[in-house]
């Protein structure tokens, strides 16, 4: 028997009754959600509806429908796996959803889950003029999911999507063909700025690592299993932030804006740097640690940021 028990694919279940069994499987395998659904009943659904072929949000399926056997396996299959391996959801069936599309994922990205897609479905409104944006940086692009959503919803936009793994930008070049935007998306590698010397935009969008490396051993299986890379930025997980708003004026118009996530590093954030004017932004459905500055407030704190980061060059 696995992990959690098995569900009995000898029985012939509807597609409510199979939900319901997954959704009590994972229960009693502890299992953690935070990669697309942020409970066991969310994530029973996505998995059999994915592997029925059925639309995931449910629209005009009918739960009293018979599965059959073959679906049965596939179910049996996802589930089991997903118990034993901790897996996120996303990594087993390879694709995730961000901002209402579809994105093909591996273990080589994290798997899409930024407060930044609200955002970007109302075209940074109403903080930004959607229509004077025609540039836009996606750092730390990762699966491609911000550079390619943003190419879509702001149609007149050049998007550039930029990142230090190349694998990443294997996965992020695929989407973007997927999608079709590839005139308007650009994959460049890059630590951070370091590959972007002399180009400049009206928009930075910047999701980079800032978990605290100490911390990574205690999180849950799912996050873990992602790449330490996307995840992890020094002792306190600003490192990488620090650096993006040393750096971001140079690469921002006149009138230009950084976004940036920086998740669970708010406070500490807050704490090192109190004169910046960080616009911490409220999202109607869930999130938090997204911050806004314009170029002229970057560059106003620049001495105290770059005081910050002098001072962790003497630290051991």
């Amino acid at each position: 028997m696995g992990v959690g028990g098995t569900i009995g694919m000898t029985a012939e279940y509807s597609i409510a009754e199979w939900i319901e069994r997954v959704s009590e499987r994972f229960a009693r395998a502890g299992l953690h959600f935070g990669h697309g659904t942020d409970n066991a009943d969310d994530e029973a659904a996505w998995l059999v509806l994915h592997a029925a072929g059925l639309p995931l949000d449910g629209a005009g399926v009918d739960g009293a429908r018979p599965v059959s056997p073959e679906v049965g396996r596939r179910i049996e299959a996802l589930a089991q796996a997903r118990c034993t391996t901790r897996k996120p959801l996303a990594y087993l069936t390879g694709r995730a959803y961000f901002a209402g599309l579809e994105f093909e994922v591996d273990e080589r990205v994290l798997v899409p889950r930024s407060p930044i897609a609200e955002l970007i479905r109302e075209g940074f409104r109403p903080w930004i003029d959607p229509e004077r944006v025609k540039s836009v940086l996606d750092l730390c692009t990762g699966s491609g999911c911000i550079a390619v959503a943003t190419a879509v919803c702001l149609p007149a936009a050049q998007v550039t999507a930029s990142d230090i793994s190349a694998e990443a930008l294997a996965v992020a070049a695929r989407n973007v063909r997927r999608h079709g935007v590839g005139e308007r998306v650009e994959t460049v590698r890059s630590d951070l700025f370091e590959g972007l010397a002399g180009r400049r935009f009206d928009l930075i969008v910047a999701n980079p690592p800032y978990v605290p490396e100490a911390g990574l051993s205690g999180l849950p299986a799912e996050y873990r299993a992602e790449p330490g890379l996307g995840l992890a930025s020094g002792a306190d997980g600003l490192d990488a932030v620090l650096q993006i708003l040393l750096d971001a004026p140079r690469h921002l118009g006149e009138d230009g804006t950084l976004i940036c996530e920086v998740g669970e590093s708010e406070q500490r954030l807050a704490e090192r740097l109190p004169q910046a004017p960080f616009l911490w932004l409220e999202f109607e459905h869930g999130g938090s640690g997204v911050f806004l500055l314009t170029r002229a407030q970057l560059e106003a704190v620049a001495p105290a940021v770059a005081a910050e980061l002098e001072k962790r060059k003497h630290v051991a």
